[in-house]
């Protein structure tokens, strides 16, 4: 694990904004502005969720493996407010159990543990961005015995697993419901709580690009960068970073990419692979992937894009992202995995051409304009 990120460092502005910009119980916190809790998020679980967490002294935390700046900015956010309230709290990822090299500069990583160190049996669990328990990795079973079991998460895959349940697949990322969960707590936004929510926030939306992207989610935002927040340092550690042996990986990937302009009900498909000789020749650790599908995405005679990435344990991790046209979501559940209309993935252990061929076989387009804008 590398070393945690701590007070004053350059993601964040050097001040402290005390109750000013805070998070306050009721309606008028924020500067007399509504919550987005008063619209997001209507009918789910907050009080008995509230309860749990208030009468617990102890409580574990878990996000999905291999996290994304949602996952684990949603995780750590969290786990930093509920230490504020006097909780003791745990907070893990099933292994590989290394925080990805663009996600080391958030605050708050002093308080993981390596999976096999948490609780087998929590009185209190919470999971974050796990679209059901398989998610987990070998966390599903401490989250089976747990007690009581609060899922925080925005997949409209999610698969209803949790005794509590916070999930709107409306929200544009889980950050948005942990940060309603952390005002309804009365915890105040500090710097470093409102960095691991920016940071998931500027994740989902594709730093601000993707059609979820509402209003509501530019005033989040607003409200970030008011505790503190630089966006300009989040941006460069989450997109602007990466060794030169990543470009090496990324002319490979894109060198060797196909383009099958009648796939996906004829609006196009790009795919490529990245197999784990390929990392190791440069040096690059496969936490450093993720960037590559959003190049690849950008090719115009294609609807959607496909990414096989080879793990260290010799499994494919397949990504994938649409244009708005396919509903990669669906597809991806077909197949064993999850995740939303625009982007989604699985995980399979059958080889390249095997995956494409059950992918090209579930990619159904195009929506209609009603399935669009639902």
């Amino acid at each position: 694990m590398s070393e945690p990120a701590g007070r004053g460092v350059a993601w964040v502005a050097e001040r402290d904004l005390g109750d000013e910009g805070g998070h306050e119980a009721g309606p008028e916190a924020n500067g007399g502005t509504v919550s987005a809790g008063e619209t997001l998020g209507r009918g789910l679980e907050w009080g008995r969720a509230l309860q749990l967490i208030e009468a617990a002294d102890e409580i574990c935390l878990a996000c999905h493996v291999a996290p994304d700046g949602d996952a684990l900015g949603s995780m750590l956010a969290l786990a930093q407010a509920l230490r504020d309230l006097g909780k003791r709290c745990h907070a893990s990822f099933g292994q590989p159990f290394a925080v990805p090299a663009s996600l080391r500069f958030l605050p708050g990583q002093d308080l993981l543990v390596e999976p096999g160190g948490m609780p087998p049996a929590p009185a209190l669990m919470i999971t974050l961005d796990a679209a059901g328990a398989d998610r987990l990795g070998p966390l599903a079973d401490n989250a089976a015995r747990a007690d009581e079991l609060i899922v925080v998460d925005h997949h409209a895959s999610n698969t209803g697993f949790g005794g509590v349940r916070l999930v709107d697949p409306d929200a544009a990322a889980t950050s948005v419901l942990v940060d309603e969960l952390i005002r309804r707590l009365g915890v105040r936004l500090t710097s470093d709580i409102a960095l691991g929510l920016y940071a998931g926030l500027a994740s989902d939306t594709g730093s601000f690009k993707y059609p979820c992207t509402t209003p509501q989610v530019h005033e989040l935002a607003a409200r970030l960068i008011d505790a503190g927040v630089r966006p300009d340092a989040v941006g460069h550690e989450l997109w602007d970073r990466a060794p030169f042996g990543y470009l090496q990986v990324l002319a490979g990937a894109l060198g060797r990419a196909r383009l099958e302009r009648d796939a996906a009900g004829g609006l196009g498909l790009v795919w490529t692979v990245i197999t784990r000789a390929d990392r190791e020749a440069q040096g690059v650790p496969y936490d450093q992937l993720e960037g590559v599908i959003d190049q690849l995405r950008r090719a115009d005679e294609a609807e959607v894009a496909v990414v096989l990435k080879e793990t260290d344990e010799g499994d494919w991790y397949v990504s994938t992202r649409s244009k708005g046209r396919v509903d990669v979501g669906r597809a991806c559940v077909e197949l064993g995995g999850g995740g939303h209309r625009l982007a989604a993935a699985f995980s399979t252990a059958d080889e390249p051409a095997d995956t494409i061929d059950r992918l090209r076989a579930v990619l159904r387009g195009p929506l209609t304009d009603a399935e669009i804008s639902a």
